[in-house]
């Protein structure tokens, strides 16, 4: 950052209308600036579950995009500062989901790796299922559109040559 141009803290005052603009950015389909929200809040709030859940999405929501190459390595770094077990487990699966979802859309890819991908976040679906709220469902509906798109895009996994009984 050029030494004349600083970024200004907002006031802990202002962290609730920050993270609904967070939010709203999202939901317009403008991770980049909830990113920036979500920093500026954590920038006087470290510890802010909110904004590190609303980072991680934000993080997610630019996986394929140009220039978002560290963006799973470093919503991952995020996920182990949230307090909550369900949590980590949740939104460890969010990434590996969408993660793979990204990967699909690339040319070429090893349909085996993105039922592999799929099958992992699933995996981390199971746990935050274990670790859930009552009433809370989240996880249940991410596997539900794990197993869609599987089935949707036909994916198996890696053919494995049969061994031959040893004799």
């Amino acid at each position: 950052m050029s030494a004349d141009l600083k970024l200004k803290a907002i006031s802990p005052d202002g962290i609730p209308h920050a993270l609904e603009k967070a939010e709203r950015y999202r939901l317009l389909n403008d991770p980049a600036q909830a990113e920036s929200i979500c920093r500026d809040v954590l920038a006087v709030d470290g510890d802010n579950q909110t904004a590190l859940r609303a980072l991680i999405l934000a993080l997610t929501d630019q996986f394929g995009a140009h220039g978002a190459g560290g963006a799973a390595r470093e919503a991952r770094e995020h996920i182990v500062q949230l307090d909550d077990e369900y949590d980590r487990a949740y939104y460890t699966g969010i990434v590996h989901e969408r993660e793979t979802r990204s990967y699909l859309e690339r040319k070429n890819v090893v349909r085996s790796a993105a039922y592999d991908g799929f099958r992992h976040a699933m995996e981390w679906y199971e746990r935050a299922e274990a670790l859930r709220p009552p009433g809370n469902v989240d996880a249940l509906l991410r596997w539900n559109s794990c197993v869609r798109a599987i089935d949707r895009e036909k994916l198996e996994p890696e053919a494995r040559e049969a061994e031959l009984p040893l004799e």
